[in-house]
């Protein structure tokens, strides 16, 4: 057997050059563990049984020792060899496991010290998030056995042995891994006002009043979020919270909000009231939970103009033949954006994540009052998303995202519009070593993903088998409940790395022809994909994923593998995100209508910007995105946070402007969701440090925005 040229992959997958002569030691000690000598006349055919080829591992070569020990007859030797293996590797795990709990205890934050999913919503790190990190290597090797063995059942070995040979390759992602739980959901909260949590594991029963709508709702969320990995969207919250106000105080209470309602000695108003059940709300749900490894619930709220409402829950009757009531509901929104705003300077609150849905129609949008509130919210400082669509059959979710209703679905991680929805699972797409391999061995990178893409669909049928799995075993009872419906989730396909793929091709990232074609080809063939292997039972939908964790993976594993990475985290927008020369509008345009109309799942706009706008300047920002087709964004200004006195100032500020100090944190979001910089992976935080946060300044966006 010759070894020259061969190498084999290591448990940490390091290769090396094959040695014969580790092998030949192995049988020996294994012979002489059963009092016996292993003389070449031994070694000679138990060797010739092996078939070594380069980018084998190791545990594949000593699966091969072993059938050759069985079938040479050397039946004690074989099980010593066995036993040795066994002991070896369950040294090996506690050795890893040890190393990590170390590691973990000395990093930096919870976030740097994760290994599989680092995630900046777990602000502290502490035994409990240490004890939710411990499994995760073993949820990750449960997820993957479960997966090929549908695999193969379905497809066969071969295609079982190409996703994990494409997974350990990184060409693709599988999200979520450390998680038994489906994705994420846009619940309908019906179900609730019916029965209770009782369905769906909990005690208690149907609220009746605005005190038990409160305490039932944090209650109710916790219990949703638990069964799931990602994010709980509530676009009912605002809506239910009106009906049960309604209840109480009647269905003009929003005119008598002065009121004093409260008799006791604090003589509160129906203002205070109403804001005293929010605060109650929202600082429950940001608080760590067990459940979520000490994070918070990552819950996401809507907010609709009329048009929408009206699209949205124009029919809908409440269990008491009541219906919704736009006068008063509009007024709660306002409301609770005005409160959430504002509290905002008093703690670090990350969720809910809202969206603003605005119908807009010839380059501007139809329901003027909105428009002018949402830019308004917009120069008070308030961070939050706006969703704008064409037609109110299409609406979006939390950190990206849209859902296409005529299509009979929503998308992936929500937030706004979509109800008793969600995505089942995430698989991505690592589209710069695509298409840097393809170069490599001499096929056209089109034809080459589609292989990939081919493969990510299979693999994602067979996730959505073992799911329906779990639901006829009764492990799924929110959709056995209603308040998620199997048929409207989507299976998604998830890209990162666009933007580094065309930079390996030459192509310049600006609003050019090249630029252009080079990403409809791309998405419109996992378009076409997502196309044939629809049925009346499954739809899929591509996104461009958030990337927090994954896209500094992508660059690490690349830039390791000798292939083109011009930054340390791929991007998760159309343009570079440390690119100064572009300006306010150039952003709008590269995330509009001729780049995002193949993404189905969506993909956000996080327009960074060093200060805030005017009124005027933001309503005029807001006819931009009409005009260009740009249906998903935000406006990002650092928000500067005193490490000394906890001063919150919505400003991006080099010193506190209380205390004077200049030991400050910047409260921005990594991704989807607001978070301290100080609590972003140790990888992370040299992205936000690279991020270009641009001014209004250059003649092109005055002219634009200024008219």
């Amino acid at each position: 057997m010759g070894n020259n040229g061969i190498y084999i992959v290591k448990r940490d997958g390091k290769r090396v050059p094959f040695s014969i002569q580790k092998i030949e030691n192995a049988i020996a000690k294994a012979f002489l563990s059963v009092g016996a000598y292993a003389t070449q006349d031994d070694l000679i055919p138990i060797l010739a049984r092996l078939h070594i080829s380069d980018g084998m591992t190791v545990e594949e070569i000593q699966n091969q020792v072993e059938v050759a020990l069985m079938a040479e007859k050397y039946f004690a030797v074989a099980k010593s060899y066995m036993l040795y293996r066994q002991k070896h590797a369950e040294t090996r795990e506690i050795r890893d496991k040890m190393t990590f709990l170390m590691n973990y205890c000395d990093a930096q934050n919870a976030a740097t010290g994760s290994k599989f999913d680092a995630n900046a919503n777990v602000e502290k790190k502490n035994i409990a998030t240490l004890i939710g990190e411990l499994p995760k290597k073993n949820f990750i090797n449960l997820n993957r056995r479960m997966l090929t063995d549908r695999i193969k059942e379905m497809y066969g070995k071969e295609l079982a042995d190409k996703y994990i040979g494409m997974l350990n390759e990184h060409f693709i992602y599988k999200n979520d891994e450390t998680s038994l739980a489906n994705y994420c959901a846009s619940i309908t909260m019906y179900p609730w006002l019916l029965n209770g949590t009782i369905p769906i594991g909990g005690n208690s029963t149907p609220p009746t009043n605005l005190k038990s709508f409160c305490g039932g709702f944090v209650n109710m969320v916790f219990i949703v979020s638990s069964m799931l990995s990602g994010a709980c969207a509530t676009p009912e919250f605002l809506m239910y919270m009106d009906y049960f106000i309604r209840l109480e105080y009647g269905d003009d209470y929003f005119n008598r909000t002065d009121e004093v309602v409260d008799l006791s000695t604090r003589r509160r108003t129906l203002d205070k009231v109403i804001c005293d059940c929010f605060e109650q709300i929202v600082y429950s749900i940001n608080q760590p939970t067990g459940a979520r490894n000490f994070q918070a619930v990552f819950w996401n709220i809507a907010y609709y103009d009329r048009p929408y409402f009206e699209s949205l829950f124009g029919e809908f009757v409440f269990p008491d033949g009541s219906r919704p009531i736009w006068q008063s509901l509009s007024w709660l929104q306002k409301r609770f954006m005005k409160w959430f705003n504002a509290e905002r300077t008093r703690a670090v609150l990350t969720f809910p994540v809202e969206t603003m849905a605005l119908l807009s129609k010839d380059d501007d949008m139809v329901d003027a009052e909105y428009a002018d509130f949402t830019a308004e919210m917009y120069a008070e400082g308030h961070s939050f998303f706006t969703y704008m669509s064409e037609n109110a059959d299409s609406l979006s979710s939390c950190c990206r995202l849209r859902n296409e209703i005529q299509d009979n679905g929503f998308s992936y991680t929500l937030g706004a519009g979509g109800v008793s929805t969600g995505s089942k699972s995430v698989l991505t797409i690592n589209l710069n070593r695509c298409v840097q391999f393809a170069k490599r061995i001499g096929r056209p990178h089109l034809e080459f993903l589609a292989e990939v893409v081919d493969l990510t669909h299979k693999v994602q049928l067979a996730y959505n088998e073992n799911l329906k799995m779990f639901q006829e075993k009764g492990m799924l009872p929110l959709f056995d409940a209603g308040y998620i419906n199997m048929g409207r989730q989507y299976l998604t396909i998830g890209v990162n790395g666009l933007v580094e793929a065309a930079e390996s091709c030459g192509i310049e990232i600006n609003d050019n022809p090249a630029y252009v074609t080079f990403v409809q080809e791309i998405l419109g063939l996992i378009e076409r994909y997502n196309k044939k292997y629809r049925s009346p039972e499954v739809m899929f939908n591509c996104e461009m994923i958030p990337a927090e964790n994954v896209g500094v993976k992508h660059a690490k594993w690349d830039r390791e593998d000798g292939y083109f990475v011009p930054r340390d985290c791929y991007n998760s927008y159309f343009y570079r995100v440390e690119d100064s020369s572009l300006n306010v509008i150039d952003k709008f345009r590269l995330h509009g209508r001729q780049y995002i109309d193949r993404l189905t799942g969506g993909s956000a706009l996080h327009m960074n910007l060093e200060e805030h706008l005017t009124k005027a300047q933001y309503r005029q920002l807001l006819r931009v995105a009409a005009r260009e087709g740009c249906n998903y964004f935000t406006f990002n200004i650092p928000n500067t946070v005193c490490n000394d006195c906890g001063c919150i100032d919505k400003r991006y500020l080099k010193q506190c402007p209380e205390c004077a100090s200049r030991n400050v944190d910047y409260l921005t979001r990594i991704i989807g969701y607001m978070k301290r910089v100080s609590n972003f992976s140790a990888a992370r935080q040299v992205e936000a440090q690279k991020r270009y946060y641009g001014k209004l300044e250059k003649e092109k966006e005055k002219e634009a925005v200024l008219c």
